[in-house]
């Protein structure tokens, strides 16, 4: 198939509101999945299952309350268009397809190269997987090293000026490209370096407001792996434009990166090896650098830096992804370069070749290991951003679970209503009695390491909402802890657990955490905070199929008055 035969749904001349009709019913969009989402219609590649919906709801897509199915994804995949990893579009695409992904986003590394010849070329390739690849939604996007900072995945809806939006942007904003990288305390550039990463959040909000792209999304990635990602940045960035800077990665890719025997002695999940240095924000603690159970410490610490940042009482999203760039016991290596190229003459590594022998490397397929998954009331590239921006979304490691939805619900309002989904809000009375709704449905069918995850538990987690904070760098949040466990080990299928809770005075937020139960302690602020929590694992100990964990976003409780 040629470019000048792409059917609609790969076309980037073809509008974002044709690849996303609204308001479709619930059969038309059981009859678009039988075409194009396999989540919908055939169900994950791994699980063989429909995801879950809400039970007794009227069938009416929409509205702040909708009846929603669960497309699985991946926002930060590396390809041969980064000067760092190895593997074509299409063989990401075929492993992504082949592990459930309903919808995957490369996210290239900013580089001169790239920035002057890759992102075009880029763009050609991701129309052909669009082309090969028609139940999967293709997004490009940019790995952007943000002025100060770490790195932050940036992508769009497709639409024709989707690499006109990201190439302006890596030149005019990349913390690299622009030598704006510098951001410790005693460099004398961190002021500047940190208002560059707000401008460039507040550009990218233009260029959505403005109609110029249909829609654009940044998460914060591996946000504790170096500590240069401060309270204050992260906060500074969700402020500018919160629309479009809705979170961070709560996972980090290479979860590989310790199984026992295979890179050594000291490695970490996530590749989070690395000790504070002079451009960390120096009010982390050293514990800050590992994994928890394979998760970032801001999201796996209960009171933490994510609690800190609800109980402002403002969404902000958790995902996981593969960050693939080199796949665990993959046998294929880089190209070899012809006479004088180089990836900043070309934008481009040359095309991977099958050595037949593992080679190094730490990440997983896309959805082979780590996966984020986005309610959404319609299929399409739009329906996935609006369901993240929303903050529907849910992640597990190890294909822990098959399905899982949450509705807070009052009880006077039984019987007239679904109640409030994840990023929602439900505003209710002081002393007013609710029914947290979590329907969880089980691990079905042998995961990619060919064992079938059992879930041991499910924890609720509850926090007071205070406003804003006073202190930008704070990291703590003394009034969230675990408030209830469900002991759920030896059940099957579906089932739903109902949770009593009672509004107090404050307004307030829960979220969701479960585990399979194999590794787990008293959390980093204490036993009476978290008694089971997830752990770090011992250096070169870290077989992440053994350790796996599901985290959901939050519900917020707006009490009257409070």
């Amino acid at each position: 198939m040629t470019e000048q035969q792409l059917p609609a749904w790969a076309d980037p001349s073809v509008s974002p509101a044709a690849l996303d009709p609204q308001g479709v019913s619930r059969r038309g969009l059981l009859r678009r999945a039988g075409l194009f989402g396999a989540a919908f219609a055939l169900g994950s590649a791994a699980t063989g299952r429909t995801p879950a919906l809400a039970a007794g709801d009227s069938g009416r897509p929409g509205g702040e309350d909708p009846r929603l199915a669960y497309l699985v994804g991946d926002h930060h995949i590396h390809s041969v268009y980064s000067h760092d990893a190895k593997y074509t579009f299409s063989q990401l695409a075929a492993k992504g397809a082949e592990y459930g992904l309903d919808w995957m986003v490369f996210t290239e590394h900013s580089n001169f190269g790239h920035a002057e010849f890759g992102a075009a070329m880029e763009h050609r390739e991701i129309l052909k997987a669009r082309a090969q690849n028609p139940r999967q939604l293709i997004f490009q996007g940019l790995e952007w090293y943000i002025p100060a900072a770490e790195h932050c995945t940036v992508f769009t809806a497709p639409g024709p000026h989707e690499v006109d939006v990201l190439t302006r942007f890596e030149s005019a904003y990349d913390g690299k490209l622009l030598a704006y990288d510098k951001g410790g305390p005693a460099d004398a550039d961190t002021a500047r370096n940190e208002a560059h990463a707000v401008k460039a959040i507040k550009w990218l909000a233009q260029q959505r407001r403005s109609g110029y792209v249909d829609d654009v999304l940044v998460l914060a990635n591996h946000p504790m792996r170096l500590g240069i990602d401060s309270p204050h940045e992260m906060r500074a960035w969700r402020d500018a434009a919160p629309e479009i800077m809705i979170g961070m990665e709560g996972a980090p890719g290479a979860q590989g990166a310790a199984i026992p025997g295979w890179r050594g002695a000291s490695s970490i999940r996530g590749e989070y090896e690395n000790k504070p240095s002079a451009q960390s924000w120096p009010g982390y603690p050293a514990d800050a650098y590992l994994t928890y159970g394979g998760f970032d410490w801001a999201t796996a610490t209960v009171g933490g830096l994510w609690d800190s940042m609800l109980a402002e009482g403002r969404l902000f999203s958790v995902t996981t992804n593969s960050d693939a760039h080199r796949i665990v016991f993959d046998t294929w290596k880089n190209g070899d370069w012809q006479p004088g190229q180089t990836f900043d003459n070309t934008g481009k590594l040359p095309d991977p070749v099958n050595t037949g022998t593992p080679q190094p490397g730490s990440d997983f397929w896309p959805g082979q290991f780590s996966r984020t998954h986005v309610g959404v009331t319609g299929y399409g590239y739009r329906a996935v951003m609006a369901g993240m921006r929303a903050g529907r979304v849910w992640l597990d490691h190890g294909h822990l679970l098959d399905g899982l939805d949450v509705r807070l619900t009052r009880d006077r309002d039984r019987g007239r209503g679904r109640g409030v989904t994840l990023g929602g809000r439900l505003r209710v009375r002081k002393g007013e009695r609710l029914t947290l709704n979590v329907t969880v449905t089980t691990a079905s069918r042998p995961n990619p390491q060919g064992t079938v995850p059992e879930l041991a538990h499910v924890d609720v987690i509850r926090g007071a909402v205070r406003g804003p904070a006073a202190d930008r760098d704070s990291w703590k949040a003394p009034d969230t802890r675990v408030v209830r466990t469900e002991e759920v080990s030896g059940r099957e299928g579906t089932y739903t657990l109902r949770i009593p809770l009672t509004a107090g005075e404050e307004s307030f937020y829960v979220r969701l955490r479960g585990s399979d139960g194999n590794r787990n302690g008293a959390g980093y602020l204490g036993a009476a905070v978290d008694p089971h929590g997830p752990v770090p694992h011992a250096p070169g100990d870290g077989d992440p199929w053994a350790d796996t964990w599901f985290y959901s976003n939050p519900v917020f409780v707006d009490v009257e008055g409070s």
